[in-house]
């Protein structure tokens, strides 16, 4: 028997016994498709996070009391002891960091902006430098940024999201009109292009002050301030951490050997922190996964043993017009492939289909890669071999005499 008849007849066996062949491939659909789905989620999420959430580019880095993602609580009260960075430590990067081809403060917070008797909460607050507005790529659809001069004379201006001018200034021109953050006026002089949301947080509800600006309102700037940088270039980064380090130690005579009691982070240590959360639910899934593929081995194994039982008749008269034991043993590994691999593809088809429709109605992106087709397709492969092993050995054993008498 040549491999397309074998293919021919596992296909036919299929199609012969509907109901039990949806029994039989139900686990390893749910299995791969629970693999694929999983995957374009997981890639989808990192491709997103990359682009548009963690937005600091490859030769970028910032310096922080603490650091942006705090996943344990005796970091947490720890990271809280820390000195503050101030605008003084600002001025001393900024002079004395040679390799730093820009650098930029910030501070951050979340407040209600009015304008009339219209309102948005929860506006996230960007008072910062000039140079911010590139280190962080921010593009404008009208007006112009904030500058040196409005830093310096701590003018009442701003620069807002797209959503600020949607739910306060709807249907007129923005630029020239008039804002309150905290109650407290400021000219929009600036507009940021749409950005859309990501994983279901708008990325468009913010306001850019000068920092000046904050300062003056609120006196002292009490909050720590975060520190932005850029590298001459993305293979020098780490040499610029490394002078911007020994600076920001220097200024709080830190002792050789001892832990530095500021942070800095990378968009690597943010991708990098990324990819290890959902790397451990990727493996948790697949985990969860496994167990369905296992089942649906099984099922296989009982139904090919089913089949050796039903066809024994088959296998004597096979055996008697001359097949050997490895004919038989192939056919029936060949069957139990054609089996898995079918299930395999529904599974894949399964799994994209499920993918794009929690991206459809959640704000979780999904992309589809094809290693994980062709992955999820080459398991489905192994559980078939691998439980059609039994059944076919067993059918290759068979006596032909034996087989005959069967009934």
């Amino acid at each position: 028997m040549n491999f397309k008849e074998a293919v021919a007849i596992a296909t036919s066996s299929l199609w012969a016994h509907k109901l039990r062949s949806v029994l039989t491939l139900i686990g390893v659909v749910i299995g791969v498709a629970a693999v694929i789905a999983v995957v374009s989620l997981i890639n989808g999420a990192n491709q997103y996070v990359a682009t548009r959430v963690f937005r600091l580019g490859a030769d970028v880095f910032g310096v922080a009391k603490t650091p942006s993602i705090i996943t344990n609580v005796d970091d947490y009260l720890e990271f809280q002891k820390r000195k503050r960075i101030t605008y003084d430590d600002y001025q001393a990067v900024q002079e004395l960091c040679k390799s730093c081809k820009e650098i930029g403060a910030s501070i951050g917070g979340r407040l209600e902006v009015k304008s009339g008797v219209n309102s948005l909460k929860d506006t996230n607050l960007r008072a910062w430098t000039p140079q911010m507005a590139e280190l962080y790529d921010v593009d404008l659809i009208a007006g112009r940024h904030i500058t040196e001069t409005d830093l310096q004379q701590a003018a009442p201006v701003c620069v807002i999201g797209n959503d600020l001018v949607e739910n306060l200034l709807p249907g007129v021109d923005p630029i020239g009109k008039e804002v309150r953050w905290r109650n407290i006026p400021c000219q929009v002089i600036g507009v940021g292009k749409k950005e859309g949301s990501a994983l279901g947080t708008s990325l468009d509800n913010w306001i850019i002050l000068p920092l000046s600006t904050y300062k003056k309102e609120y006196g002292t700037l009490d909050d720590s301030l975060r520190i932005t940088a850029r590298a001459g270039s993305a293979s020098t980064i780490q040499e610029t951490v490394d002078e911007v380090r020994q600076i920001m130690r220097g200024r709080r005579h830190l002792a050789y050997g001892k832990k530095d009691d500021f942070s800095i982070e990378t968009s690597d240590s943010f991708l990098s922190l990324w990819k290890d959360i959902s790397g451990s639910f990727f493996f948790v899934t697949i985990a969860i996964a496994s167990i369905s593929l296992l089942v649906g081995g099984i099922v296989i194994m009982n139904i090919m043993l089913v089949s050796v039982t039903e066809r024994t008749r088959e296998i004597g008269l096979r055996k008697a017009l001359g097949a050997r034991s490895g004919d038989i043993l192939r056919q029936f590994l060949i069957e139990s492939s054609t089996i898995s691999l079918f299930g395999g593809a529904l599974g894949v088809i399964c799994g994209v289909l499920l993918a794009q429709l929690v991206s459809i109605l959640s704000p979780l992106p999904s992309a589809v890669q094809l290693w994980s087709v062709i992955g999820g397709l080459l398991v489905a492969l192994s559980v078939g071999l691998f439980f059609g092993t039994y059944p076919a050995s067993k059918a290759a054993r068979l006596d032909p005499v034996v087989a005959l008498r069967s009934e």
